[in-house]
């Protein structure tokens, strides 16, 4: 019997385990749809704030032998102009879409969220941790227990949809930042955003991004991520979904053994292509088979037993 790769987060089901990442390929309804149709079991667009933001200038994204670091800046084209493309996504890529949100505020953050569960999402993704735009926001909300619990609990407020806090892997004990916002009123967490780092030209002295520094993603995020998510799992009793470097079968596997629901893919999609998606649950399902794993659900966190 073929093991199930149906996935459930908060009562909504995916047909796999795989969803499109925030800020990869998301960046219009289409987009979306099309991260679906080469098998992503959900899509998360392009992250949303309060107003259009052009993001920093080029060079945005730098190469290195472990994958990528960026600095793009949360372009978009701010909710207002978004709420069409997140509409088509939802109606037409078949498969969950979950709006991603940020803001540079506690109160820009609401907005944003009152705004969006306007087109009755069934979860939200709140970006609390994005890492390249300390300079224009400040120190980012997943820094902070408290930053990070008010902004949920004020989101919370404004929508009907359950609500996800995406946190960033740079804190002394990512578990108190869980717990914090599991108090807060969260009901799942995305682990992780990506992790700070920056890279120079050996030869001229200069940063290679534009920005300076940025954030890594890809295989080097991977480690880090499968770390956070054993760790949070351990600390809530709130679902985890697993994001960072995830490009094989195998990788979405350490995710899920760690303790995560369901993994998010991103840079993946440069190294594997489009159908990435659909490589990644092929693997897996192949795994499961061959370590007698019939569900998703039964080898969520089998690494704590």
């Amino acid at each position: 019997m073929k093991p199930d790769l149906r996935a459930k987060i908060l009562g909504v089901e995916l047909g796999n385990p795989t969803i499109l990442a925030s800020g990869i390929m998301g960046v219009s309804g289409a987009a979306c749809c099309y991260a679906a149709k080469n098998g992503a079991g959900a899509v998360i667009p392009k992250s949303i704030g309060p107003k259009e933001r052009e993001g920093h200038a080029n060079p945005v994204l730098v190469e290195f032998d472990k994958g990528f670091l960026n600095a793009v800046g949360l372009p978009n084209s701010g909710v207002d102009n978004s709420l069409g493309e997140i509409e088509f996504a939802m109606k037409n890529s078949g498969v969950p879409v979950i709006p991603s949100l940020f803001g540079g505020t506690k109160e820009e953050f609401g907005m944003v969220a009152e705004k969006l569960d306007t087109l009755r999402p069934q979860l939200i993704e709140v970006n609390l941790s994005c890492p390249n735009t300390q300079d224009d926001f400040g120190l980012a909300f997943a820094l902070s227990e408290k930053d990070a619990g008010e902004v949920i609990k004020l989101v919370k407020s404004k929508v009907r949809a359950k609500v996800i806090a995406k946190l960033a892997p740079n804190v002394p004990d990512i578990k108190t930042i869980a717990r914090a916002v599991e108090k807060a009123g969260a009901d799942a967490i995305t682990a992780v955003n990506t992790m700070p780092g920056m890279a120079i030209d050996a030869k001229t002295g200069n940063p290679l991004l534009h920005n300076k520094q940025g954030g890594i993603s890809g295989p080097a995020l991977r480690p880090i991520a499968v770390n956070c998510i054993y760790e949070i799992y351990k600390a809530v009793n709130i679902p985890i979904i697993g994001a960072g470097g995830v490009t094989h079968g195998e990788d979405a596997a350490e995710m899920i053994m760690a303790g995560a629901a369901a993994v998010e893919i991103g840079t993946g999609i440069y190294y594997r292509g489009i159908d990435v998606f659909r490589k990644v649950s092929g693997e897996l399902e192949q795994l499961m088979a061959e370590n007698g794993y019939a569900t998703i659900k039964e080898m969520t966190g089998v690494s704590h037993r």
